[in-house]
């Protein structure tokens, strides 16, 4: 059921008809008092994520962004406004009525366009993005579904649909990607990694999809899976379908544009607007350095990729002693840090008695729980508690556009943790690492979990002790979960009371609040919420405050609380109540499988 209904008035504009609609935004055609049409899209605040709402009004992102761009190459805004529904409070954009060409449409209608109108349209869809890169955002979905030619403007490209708009992220994204197409997206999309570099791949894969009728690299689509594993497929699909370019139809010029245009690594790609227009411009873009022809007919290795190569894997990930106060520094969760101590560091420290009582010694330790509840924090402090070194790793970190780059980056990683025992090594996002493979078509993402499984495999005995932190461990190759390799499982779940009154306390040290907030009020009042929501409260209150030049004070902290809701909702919370269940019960057959010794809970 959608919100507004035929006919209902919305400030100056009347509903004519429901477009299309999500979990939390539905589209409208609206008509003025003259019945001129415009779009009005509607969010429901209520259902959003928190990280799509900004500044002290909490804004809807994509409101902010269209209200600071006025560009004829970006759909244009209008207006906005609030409104209470049955469904809460709702905010709303009214856009420009765009008519005309979508340019997917014309590419499947005409197969391909001629180079001279595909630049035309690259052009302008470079300077409408300029214009929502100068204010600070990107627009992360590309594709030409969403490059409209204007007939109001003769065919004038439009950026549409602003749904995905985010500042640049690494890790942890704040909007959807179920709905990205990745035949458009760039390879560190697969972790989460969107910056300037990964609009600008989008826009030459479209142009390379302009002049030849189809994306760059397409491959059938593993319907029904995540973006992740969508992505991660496609990122091995094109590293063994290396793009020809030769016989594309288009100027040496423009194939020197998409070759760097298209790379697959950052460094060797597009990074700022500015240049690609400027290399569109020139006579003769900087080209990439050729592989060298041998005598014998084979090609010589480029030199510059060879030097490349080398750094990456010289860059070996540093070891390092924390300077905290292990789990001294972690506040509340004092049921999950004495489970730790007790049945993880204790046999780990006291391996004459762990012999004496055959207790098998964990090698591997999986965090898992709800995203935003402390992981990542945990496991740096339980490398404090211990007094080992301590080494984090992102699946971004592994990544290499070399055939078995990425396993010899693994094999050098365990190498260098091992060079520093005893080491923590922890593994962020594991499931990025070692997706299971039973869902995954691609027969060489084998080669690299099982890169992994050989290097898990009783790796404590080399001083190495692994952390990995998921919040899908459904996601994990099951081979990674049994005895020998990751086979310690511990649900984190969200903070306790005791864990948000702390961390009330610890965001607000050093600011000017007023005197005797009441934290266990606080904490009271934030069951269910995790811990990036409490930082994000308290420093959404301070903004407030800030503003009006006054201290932060009770009442604007319960005010905060109220208007924001929880990140993690019931729905979520059930599931993984259920997962935990799940993974308790393959921890618990391990056990039983273990021929010597046993393990304790």
């Amino acid at each position: 059921m959608s919100v507004l209904q035929e006919g209902t008035t919305v400030g100056a504009y009347r509903v004519q008809c429901l477009i299309k609609q999500n979990e939390y935004t539905e589209t409208y055609k609206v008509v003025n008092e003259d019945d001129k049409p415009y779009f009005l899209k509607l969010y429901v605040i209520k259902m959003m994520p928190a990280a799509l709402l900004g500044g002290e009004d909490h804004e809807v992102m994509e409101i902010s962004v269209l209200r600071k761009i006025q560009h004829k190459n970006v759909v244009a805004y209008i207006t906005h406004g609030t409104l209470d529904s049955p469904f809460g409070e709702c905010q709303y954009v009214v856009t420009t009525y765009f008519t005309g060409d979508v340019l997917a449409d014309r590419i499947a209608r005409e197969g391909k366009l001629d180079e001279k109108t595909a630049t035309e349209i690259l052009s302008g869809v470079l300077e409408g993005l300029k214009c929502i890169h100068d204010v600070g955002f990107l627009h992360n979905d590309i594709t030409p579904a969403n490059i409209m030619l204007s007939d109001s403007m003769q065919g004038t490209p439009e950026i549409i649909d602003m749904g995905h708009v985010s500042q640049s992220c690494c890790g942890r994204i704040p909007f959807s990607n179920s709905d990205l197409d990745v035949n458009y997206c760039a390879n560190s999309t697969a972790v989460g990694i969107f910056n300037e570099y990964t609009d600008l791949f989008s826009v030459c894969a479209v142009m390379y999809a302009m002049v030849t009728g189809r994306a760059p690299w397409e491959k059938e689509e593993n319907t029904g899976s995540s973006f992740s594993v969508r992505m991660h497929g496609m990122k091995q699909f094109r590293k063994q379908n290396p793009l020809d370019l030769s016989d594309l139809p288009v100027s040496d010029k423009m194939k020197c544009v998409l070759e760097k245009g298209l790379s697959l690594t950052t460094m060797e790609g597009y990074t700022s607007v500015d240049e690609l227009l400027f290399d569109l411009a020139s006579a003769e873009p900087q080209k990439r350095r050729k592989p060298r022809e041998r005598k014998d007919g084979g090609v010589l290795r480029n030199e510059t990729s060879d030097a490349k190569q080398k750094q990456d894997q010289e860059n070996i990930f540093v070891a390092k002693k924390g300077s905290g106060h292990g789990f001294e520094d972690i506040a509340g969760m004092q049921e999950l840090k004495d489970l730790l101590q007790q049945k993880v560091i204790f046999v780990i420290q006291n391996k004459e008695l762990a012999e004496q009582y055959r207790l098998t010694p964990p090698n591997g330790l999986l965090l898992y729980g709800p995203p935003g509840c402390g992981k990542t924090f945990i496991a740096e402090k339980f490398a404090e508690q211990t007094a080992f070194n301590f080494m984090i790793v992102k699946s971004s970190d592994l990544s290499s556009s070399y055939i078995h780059g990425t396993q010899q980056k693994i094999a050098d990683l365990f190498k260098e943790a091992e060079k520093k025992a005893p080491t923590v090594l922890c593994f962020d996002e594991f499931d990025a690492f070692v997706p299971d493979r039973s869902f995954v078509k691609d027969n060489s993402f084998s080669s690299e979990v099982n890169e992994f499984l050989s290097q898990l495999n009783n790796c404590s005995k080399r001083g190495i002790f692994v952390i990995a932190t998921s919040n899908r461990p459904d996601k994990i190759d099951p081979a990674v979960l049994r005895t020998g390799r990751i086979d310690k499982h511990i649900y984190v779940p969200l903070p306790d009371h005791d864990a948000r009154r702390e961390m009330f306390a610890l965001y607000l040290k050093g600011r000017p609040c007023e005197e005797g907030i009441d934290l266990e009020t606080l904490a009271a009042q934030t069951e269910g919420y995790i811990a990036s929501d409490i930082a994000f409260m308290v420093n959404d209150a301070a903004m407030t405050a800030a503003f009006t030049h006054n201290v932060i004070s009770q009442a604007l902290l319960e005010r905060t609380i109220r208007d924001t809701s929880p990140s993690v909702n019931e729905e979520v919370l059930k599931g993984y109540e259920k997962l935990q269940e799940r993974m308790d019960g393959i921890e618990r057959r391990e056990l039983l499988s273990d021929g010597l010794g046993f393990k304790i809970r």
